[in-house]
């Protein structure tokens, strides 16, 4: 991974991790063909965001604990827009 592939992967998380996004919005925005800038599949691969199931909203996308971890590390942890459990502490 090259160091311009990294602040775009901590791009994605963050985004992600204010709230869940629907996966065809994250892949609207995040996916691509170019094999130099697989930013949703390095973060997916580095287990950074996952694709759940939710009743009634499909298929999301949310920030797991290590891509909060990596935020956190990174000094980028914005407080969720919508109320959920508590994060971690950085």
């Amino acid at each position: 991974m090259t160091e311009t592939h990294e602040p775009l992967i901590l791009d994605l998380v963050a985004w992600v991790a204010e709230r869940p996004r629907p996966y065809a919005e994250v892949m609207d925005a995040w996916r691509t063909s170019c094999p130099r800038l697989p930013v949703w599949e390095d973060a997916v691969d580095r287990g950074l965001v996952r694709r759940v199931a939710r009743q009634g909203a499909g298929a999301m996308v949310e920030a797991t604990a290590a891509g909060l971890a990596m935020l956190c590390a990174a000094g980028r942890l914005a407080q969720p827009a919508v109320s959920r459990p508590p994060r971690p502490a950085c």
